[in-house]
């Protein structure tokens, strides 16, 4: 029985459970107790005329069980009062199992009625424990407890343990304490142990979340407890101190975790309408890169559209196994057949073969290397990967005649300072151009601004620093982003399909840009810390300029030609037929980068961005666009 069938039981239903139970533990008990006192397993042929008790005891008890309300003793609340009203019950049935033997003169042993009351004492209390191990485990297992441990094995300590098992959405593992006295003792059923063993214990239990219950120790003591902490990778709570709490500041205050909607500084976007759904029912749709953080809700909200099929396509096999892990139950679900395929963008081969043997109709390409900082140190894999990984898939759509091809890009092509953002922009543009020669494959692309959550995105670098107890890093004081959550992104993706004519490039209103130094102070806040002023000193968290990294610029566009701008049925989606380049032009570009990819020479592929991409200047080092003088130079 499921634990949800076990709840929706009526109560009156529960109590009769529990008084039949007791009520069969009573002669039950009698029966244990002449066999304990008579030393066999057979005590009735030992008894005489004192079996009489048997079937007077189960009558005369099941009134004193429901008199004395054993019945309505609730198992989540199981606790010392409860075992008391238990023990009363058992001494009051040991009492009138004398009396009945010296009213009817039996036989019975004097030391039989103080065994039977242990006996039955002990098999309401086993039954009890018993059951409310059984819900427990049920609940855990259903609902999926977070593993946690918890620092600090003293008496708040203790008492988050003894709460946090009234609570079914996590399971105490361990006591992590720097007492050496404590370790290896069993503190309110958890062993105690040190916190130089943490990173096994970690591994062993499988523990995902940390809680320091040290309200007493200092800031600064507790500012070391996290940074040590930090470096296990879990998520560290803390609960208040003392003087936090008589302040009015709760544990939902020191405890909550950042929502990205709250960072927004707008409304969300509401993206669902009838024509998603519509554009993938009863379609083969591939997602490349689904084990990205965009490919992964991509997936996610492609169940809802009820496709034929869905593929999963990734290079990364760890990333493919977890979304492939995560899917196949929703698949189950909803019905909707999930598959799992590995393999390389660029490889065309593996592409074209996918493709034909899936039956694919629509593909919804998120494969990509989008880190700024990695691409700028990694040019030619990172231009590789991106450009010449989109004209495989492209390719392959067309030559199979797909009915979509939707590209993920980003604001950083607008007039890019980096080569990730310009290998983006040459992806749009071989899009672009295959269009031009595609009757039947439609093409488009979707530019996002910085999607809150992601994997490389501030907000989790951030609340790992808050966590670590600072300090916050921003590169810079002016530079700003545009920023959007990773559902709007993904369904933004999702209605780039259902609108898509020819080569269009879509894109959502995404409100005022926000500064990054700004986001800083408000997730500090949001965490329940303050911001640290640099003069006084005073506050928790500080924040530091760390200085622009390489092709960073200090504001993004979605835009390269705001005229261009054509109405979508979304009053919040906007959508573009921006001008690309001539067919001998993106044939040239393709074969200058290609050519300096096969040599290896960076400086060839970066003429080549900076001869084909409009409006393609590299950084300097305050985020400040401005000519690259070497290749003006060069050129």
């Amino acid at each position: 029985m499921s634990l949800v069938r076990l709840h929706a039981l009526p109560r009156r239903t529960k109590r009769l459970i529990f008084l039949v139970a007791d009520t069969v533990l009573i002669p039950i008990s009698l029966y244990v107790a002449f066999a304990l006192r008579y030393g066999t397993a057979l005590p009735l042929p030992r008894i005489g005329d004192a079996w009489v008790l048997l079937p007077i005891m189960a009558g005369i008890g099941a009134f004193v069980v429901n008199a004395l309300r054993l019945s309505q003793i609730k198992l989540n609340a199981f606790e010392n009062r409860a075992v008391l009203q238990i023990g009363f019950a058992a001494g009051l049935l040991a009492l009138l199992v004398m009396a009945i033997s010296y009213l009817l003169n039996l036989s019975a042993p004097r030391s039989v009625p103080v065994i039977f009351g242990s006996v039955f004492f002990l098999l309401s209390v086993t039954l009890r424990v018993l059951g409310l191990h059984f819900l427990n485990s049920i609940t855990r297992a259903e609902r999926g407890a977070v593993h946690v441990a918890i620092y600090g094995a003293g008496a708040a300590g203790i008492q988050l343990a003894s709460a946090l098992r009234q609570s079914h959405e996590a399971r105490p593992m361990v006591f992590l304490d720097d007492n050496p006295n404590l370790h290896g003792l069993m503190v309110a059923g958890l062993p105690v142990r040190s916190p130089d063993e943490a990173l096994p214990l970690v591994a062993r239990h499988g523990i995902k979340r940390v809680l320091v219950a040290m309200p007493s120790a200092p800031r600064a003591r507790r500012d070391v407890i996290i940074q040590c902490l930090a470096q296990l990778d879990v998520e560290v709570q803390v609960l208040p101190s003392y003087i936090d709490l008589m302040a009015g500041k709760g544990l939902e205050d020191q405890l909550r975790a950042v929502s990205p909607d709250e960072l927004l500084g707008r409304d969300k976007v509401d993206l669902d309408i009838p024509e998603i759904t519509k554009a993938y029912a009863g379609r083969v749709v591939m997602v490349t890169g689904a084990g990205g953080s965009i490919g992964s809700e991509l997936c996610r909200q492609l169940l809802e559209c009820k496709p034929a099929r869905i593929i999963l396509f990734e290079q990364a096999e760890y990333q493919l196994y977890s979304i492939d892990q995560e899917m196949q139950p929703l698949s189950e679900a909803s019905g909707v057949p999930v598959v799992a395929r590995l393999g390389s963008v660029t490889s065309m081969a593996r592409v074209a073969s996918v493709i034909a043997e899936e039956g694919v109709e629509i593909i919804l390409h998120a494969a990509a290397y989008k880190h700024v900082p990695l691409v700028e140190g990694n040019e030619l894999e990172g231009v590789h990967n991106n450009v010449f990984g989109t004209m495989t898939v492209a390719e392959a759509a067309q030559i199979a005649g797909l009915e979509r091809c939707i590209l993920v890009s980003t604001d950083k092509a607008v007039r890019p300072t980096n080569v990730m953002g310009a290998s983006k922009r040459m992806a749009e543009i071989v899009l672009q151009d295959l269009q031009t020669r595609s009757d039947k494959t439609s093409f488009s692309m979707v530019r996002f601004g910085n999607v809150l959550g992601s994997s490389g995105s501030v907000l989790p670098l951030f609340q790992k620093q808050i966590a670590a107890g600072g300090p916050v890093t921003v590169t810079h004081p002016e530079v700003t982003r545009y920023f959007m959550t990773i559902p709007e992104a993904a369904r933004l993706v999702l209605l780039a399909g259902a609108f898509s004519t020819r080569a269009d490039v879509f894109v959502l209103d995404m409100g005022a840009p926000k500064k990054i130094l700004d986001l800083a102070r408000q997730m500090i806040s949001l965490s329940g810390r303050t911001v640290k002023d640099p003069a006084s000193g005073i506050g928790d968290i500080a924040i530091e300029i760390s200085g622009m990294r390489p092709g960073e610029k200090l504001y993004e566009e979605l835009l390269i030609d705001d005229d261009s701008l054509v109405h979508t049925p979304h009053p919040k989606i906007l959508r573009a037929q921006e001008k690309g380049l001539s067919h001998t032009q993106v044939a040239a570009m393709i074969s200058e980068a290609q050519t300096a990819i096969e040599q290896g020479d960076v400086s060839r592929l970066r003429h080549a961005i900076w001869t084909y991409i409009d409006g393609y200047r590299r950084a300097d080092g305050d985020g400040r666009v401005a000519p690259n003088a070497e290749l003006l130079e060069s050129s």
